[in-house]
């Protein structure tokens, strides 16, 4: 009884504190580790083509240094059990960028991440240190958001929370370059809270 509530204690109780923890086992364990061990079964990253990381990365051999990130700005639908983190990353050779992970609470209560992504840039997002939260509208039941069908040369993906007041979707063109969006339900419409445009990889 005691080591449950010890390990209920310990549970991240919100996605940023997920992404925190995250960021944390990458650095003391490793950041492959800490990868397999956030996700879901099925969760995806793009390579650039997606795939599935427990597959993908299942005997990859950690770095020597992980990748350092935090969450600066978390979207949270109206229940709670699914949330939309971005913010920066820096790996140890000094270079920088940004992330945008899709989390979901667990049946146990924990929270896994199931979509990954981000990219390289020259100048980094402002960022105070601080997170931002921003918790979709309760107030009006959200009527949930359809999606254009996927071209058939692209990948594409999408879900939502099961309240519909969270949504998010990626799509993978044939050159590589990709977009990946989150919708948050503000009591009227659906606001676009996070859109991010990857260019094709340099053959």
């Amino acid at each position: 009884m005691l080591a449950a509530l010890l390990l209920a204690q310990a549970a991240p109780q919100s996605a940023v504190d997920a992404e925190r923890a995250f960021a944390a086992d990458a650095r003391d364990d490793g950041q492959w580790t800490a990868f397999r061990r956030w996700a879901t079964d099925d969760a995806i990253m793009f390579f650039p083509e997606p795939d599935k990381v427990q597959e993908r990365l299942r005997d990859a051999p950690d770095p020597p240094r992980a990748v350092a990130w935090q969450p600066a700005r978390s979207f949270v639908s109206c229940d709670g059990t699914v949330a939309v983190n971005t913010g920066p990353w820096r790996r140890p050779d000094g270079s920088q960028g940004y992330f945008t992970t899709v989390w979901k609470k667990q049946a146990d209560g924990g929270w896994k991440w199931v979509v990954d992504h981000g990219d390289g840039l020259k100048t980094p997002r402002a960022d105070d240190g601080g997170v931002r939260e921003r918790r979709a509208d309760c107030a009006t039941p959200a009527p949930g958001l359809g999606r254009a069908p996927c071209p058939r040369e692209w990948r594409c993906g999408h879900g939502q929370s099961s309240d519909d007041t969270l949504s998010w979707g990626w799509s993978v063109r044939a050159d590589g370059s990709r977009d990946f969006d989150a919708m948050l339900w503000n009591g009227e419409r659906y606001e676009q809270v996070v859109h991010d445009q990857v260019a094709a990889p340099k053959p």
